[in-house]
């Protein structure tokens, strides 16, 4: 029942004190709903599905558990795995490299710059990846040698292809390229984020066009830059299988080397998934604390309901 008090003529309502709720901290957004029928059947339905693989895993004696830890850690398969990982840092620092020049071409005033980028991109975006890595491998035949020197003019230094070429330079080569035409577009996209008040307010304060760039345009360009590129990241590690078409001595080429010497396909199938999965796992990760890194202030936190008394 509500109170009724007069006051100079005025009537004001004053709602009862056992009424008024001593701790307001209800919050809707917060509510659990139950689950819906269908939620519960495809919960149960992943459910069986994971205890079925588990159990195909465990009992199909077809996968030669006792093969796979045998070569597990063995010193060709490690050696293997050294060249993927390798081959996947020294591309992305190459891929990111080529990526942000050809970024930087497109966004510039700059016509022909723009024009050679824009065929780069289509050039290496249109063709297969292992065509890209054989024609790397065999540029001696295209390319006897390599030369310094002015245009038409007797070169200054010379090498033979052949010398220059081997399977890991073709190697990187290949996947740095193919992977720079990929990151001109993530970068680029990264970039154009960027509000443009963000260069006008550089400018204002005296800063170079290279002091804007690194220290007010790539930090906040890096919180779109950083999830496309961690794909990228985890891509290149796995297209570094790509290699073994040019006796690149990779995870997969040991893997291949080792059952074609064995007929074991299946084991050595599964010591490469199993590394495979452990390098992604690690790239997963990181990416992960880079996201984190670069979204701070950016990351929606709950809100905290204040507790309010009453006297």
């Amino acid at each position: 029942m509500t109170n009724l008090s007069m006051t100079s003529g005025a009537v004001s309502t004053v709602p009862p004190a056992s009424s008024t709720p001593q701790n307001c901290v209800d919050d809707v957004s917060k509510a659990i709903y139950p689950a819906s029928l269908s939620r519960r059947l495809g919960t149960i339905a992943l459910v069986l599905i994971a205890v079925w693989l588990i159990w195909f895993l465990i009992s199909n004696p077809r996968f030669e558990w006792p093969v796979v830890l045998n070569y597990l850690f063995a010193p060709a398969i490690l050696e293997g795995l050294g060249v993927t990982l390798a081959l996947t840092v020294i591309s992305m620092v190459g891929g990111v490299l080529v990526g942000t020049i050809a970024a930087l071409l497109l966004m510039s005033d700059y016509g022909p710059g723009r024009r050679a980028a824009n065929v780069y991109l289509w050039a290496f975006r249109a063709t297969p990846l292992m065509i890209q890595l054989l024609f790397w491998y065999n540029l001696a035949y295209l390319l006897p040698t390599v030369s310094i020197g002015l245009p038409f003019g007797e070169p200054w230094v010379e090498w033979r292809t052949i010398d220059l070429i081997n399977p890991f330079t073709a190697a990187v080569l290949g996947l740095s390229l193919a992977e720079g035409a990929y990151m001109a577009e993530i970068m680029r996209a990264g970039l154009l984020s960027v509000d443009q008040r963000q260069h006008d307010a550089a400018k204002a304060i005296g800063m170079t066009p290279a002091q804007s760039f690194f220290r007010i345009i790539v930090p906040q360009a890096m919180r779109f830059i950083i999830p496309p590129t961690g794909n990228q990241v985890i891509s290149m590690a796995k297209a570094t299988a790509l290699v073994s078409v040019i006796a690149m001595n990779d995870l997969l080429f040991a893997v291949q080397t080792i059952y074609n010497r064995t007929y074991e396909i299946v084991p050595l199938l599964m010591v490469a998934v199993f590394w495979y999965l452990v390098v992604i796992s690690c790239l997963y990760l990181i990416q992960f604390r880079l996201e984190k890194y670069y979204s701070r202030g950016h990351q929606r936190t709950a809100v905290i309901a204040a507790e309010t008394t009453t006297a």
